[in-house]
């Protein structure tokens, strides 16, 4: 642990070559009691960061979501909320957390936030830009004929940084009226 970067998520399964399921989460136990690690949630644990000014900083719901899904091997993608706030287009920081995941289904509880991994088909985790995936999942949290000028300029302007590629692989999976305004991102040469 004392090698890993602070920050990092450790769960009781990565310390089973070292002895039982129990044993392995007794030890932990024991160093969340010295102030060594953080219990995260159950049966997760980090070496957290340490800030100057705020002291000792707990991992996001995001990178604890990205640790899960890192562990049982799952493709992740944000939707609702968080991929409308990582895009800008809301200041609002949900409590609610739902990922679509192709793993387990499941509900995480992290003090007074959630995060909840929702099953669904690989059509929707099959987009491999980051970017435009989470514009595909704000757009369908937006819905159809409800995005205004601003939102479609602020998801264009995110789409710049998505490799061109990425972005033109990806438009082929979202519903066409999300299409029609990722195409807008595309440079004109690309599609005329």
């Amino acid at each position: 642990m004392k090698k890993a970067k602070r920050g990092s998520v450790f769960f009781v399964d990565d310390f089973l070559r070292f002895g039982s399921s129990k044993a392995a989460g007794k030890a932990l136990e024991r160093l969340v009691m010295r102030g060594e690690i953080s219990r995260v949630a159950r049966g997760m644990y980090a070496r957290l960061k340490k800030h100057e000014i705020f002291g000792e900083i707990q991992p996001t719901v995001e990178e604890i979501a990205n640790a899960i899904a890192k562990r049982d091997k799952a493709r992740i993608v944000p939707t609702g909320v968080l991929a409308l706030n990582a895009l800008g287009l809301s200041t609002q920081v949900p409590l609610k957390i739902v990922y679509l995941t192709d793993g387990s289904a499941r509900i995480i509880k992290i003090g007074q936030r959630t995060i909840k991994f929702k099953k669904t088909s690989p059509k929707n985790l099959a987009t491999i830009g980051a970017i435009s995936s989470l514009v595909i999942q704000a757009l369908k949290e937006i819905g159809k004929d409800n995005a205004t000028d601003d939102e479609i300029k602020i998801v264009l302007k995110q789409l710049e940084k998505e490799e061109q590629y990425r972005l033109e692989q990806d438009i082929k999976l979202a519903p066409e009226w999300i299409r029609i305004i990722m195409r807008k991102a595309l440079k004109k040469e690309d599609y005329e």
